[in-house]
């Protein structure tokens, strides 16, 4: 019998075992905190439940109602919104200092609930994301993991077309696909899967391109690299030594940019979830490594509003490739959230960089800094990717969505 979430019973306690044991893993004794909305309470519950059997020692859910932003970005006077009590960082940075294990759970709680809103408003507002927890990833001092969790609202954003409970039920279907819950042994499959990706990761590094050169219908950027810039697989290890793959799902392989040197248009190739507003058509300039110019068909404000936080966050800190073998790009479906369609297309994201895809200290320095972190998607099966020597030396890396490397 399906439950509240479109989960069976049987399908959401697998679905949290692999969220709990395999992309968190964590740890016996440990303290583990879960992040979700209001509306997520029954896949919350059960991440707490695995999190108990596989040893934590306390379980910490963090529930955030996105209709009392709403409330904020309503009511509030507008210089106030980008206030943020100092206490939500000092959590994040309390459970890295604790060697703590976080979960997210992702997925849109509330599709259109900031449409009566100004879109400049609703980019002054970033909560629930803090400047923080990019400081915790970069420091790796939690091991931590992000998953999809299925509602009502967001079945009828993805399948419109259909009745109530047949969109709940064909979302339920497809995220169980796309996070491999429908194999014997899931884990067993995403090791498989990581060992591919983690593959592809080192041809690329090993090449050490100056730059990759998109193109595709819209889309003409070079996004330049740094001398020590590796690309990685989502499969990331703490200071402590615990490996964890912090998104289920996952498909792509990342590295850090030269936020100095990325040149171009590009043109998003599937919508973007921010703030909890859409973003349509988006299509974005680059000068000196700068975004110069943010269009969009819809909600072009929101995008601008973020990108004026700090000098960082109009520049990129992460460029990622992502061919088409994996699950979600196959389903040829929109799901309006990061996490899944991210992993469906080749992406970059504005603002700060992950420090781990550095091989070394020599560019530590040279590295973006930015209190926001915003991945849009750029891939499609028309987009190739070419890396680009010192020398000026053009070398296939991607094309329709197949490795040439």
């Amino acid at each position: 019998m399906a439950s509240f979430s479109g989960f069976d019973e049987q399908t959401l306690e697998r679905f949290a075992d692999l969220m709990v044991g395999f992309g968190a893993n964590v740890q016996k004794g440990q303290i583990v905190a879960i992040g979700a909305e209001i509306g997520k309470e029954e896949v919350a519950r059960a991440l707490a439940a695995s999190a108990y059997r596989h040893g934590a020692r306390f379980v910490d859910v963090a529930y955030f109602d996105p209709h009392v932003k709403h409330a904020r970005l309503a009511n509030a006077d507008p210089q106030t919104l980008e206030f943020v009590p100092s206490w939500f960082g000092e959590r994040i940075l309390a459970l890295g200092d604790q060697r703590c294990a976080r979960i997210g759970l992702s997925g849109p709680a509330a599709p259109g609930l900031f449409d009566d809103i100004d879109p400049a408003l609703v980019g002054k507002d970033q909560l629930p994301a803090v400047k923080e927890s990019g400081t915790v990833v970069n420091a790796a001092t939690t091991n931590w993991t992000i998953g999809p969790c299925p509602s009502q609202e967001w079945a009828e954003l993805v399948f419109p077309d259909l009745e109530p409970g047949a969109a709940l039920e064909r979302l339920a279907e497809a995220l169980v696909h796309v996070c491999r819950l429908d194999e014997d042994d899931p884990v067993a499959a995403w090791r498989g899967r990581a060992a591919v990706l983690t593959d592809a990761a080192a041809k690329v590094t090993e090449r050490r391109f100056d730059a990759l050169h998109f193109e595709g219908p819209g889309t003409n950027l070079v996004v330049g690299l740094l001398p020590t810039s590796n690309f990685l697989a989502a499969q990331f290890e703490t200071v402590d030594g615990i490996e964890h793959m912090p998104n289920i799902p996952s498909e792509e392989i990342f590295s850090v940019p030269d936020p100095l040197r990325t040149e171009g248009v590009v043109r998003a190739t599937k919508p973007l979830v921010l703030g909890g507003s859409i973003i349509e058509g988006l299509e974005v300039e680059f000068k000196g490594g700068k975004a110069t110019r943010i269009d969009a068909e819809k909600n072009a404000e929101i995008l601008r509003g973020y990108c004026e936080r700090d000098e960082g966050a109009s520049r990129l800190g992460e460029v990622a490739l992502v061919d088409g073998e994996g699950r979600i790009g196959k389903l040829g479906t929109t799901f309006f959230d990061t996490l899944l369609d991210e992993n469906a297309a080749s992406h970059i994201a504005l603002g700060s960089a992950y420090g781990m895809c550095l091989d070394g200290d020599d560019d530590r320095d040279r590295i973006n800094l930015s209190r926001i972190h915003v991945d849009f998607m750029i891939g499609s099966h028309e987009m190739s990717v070419t890396g680009v020597g010192a020398d000026g030396t053009r070398t296939p890396v991607l094309m329709a969505d197949e490795w040439q490397l």
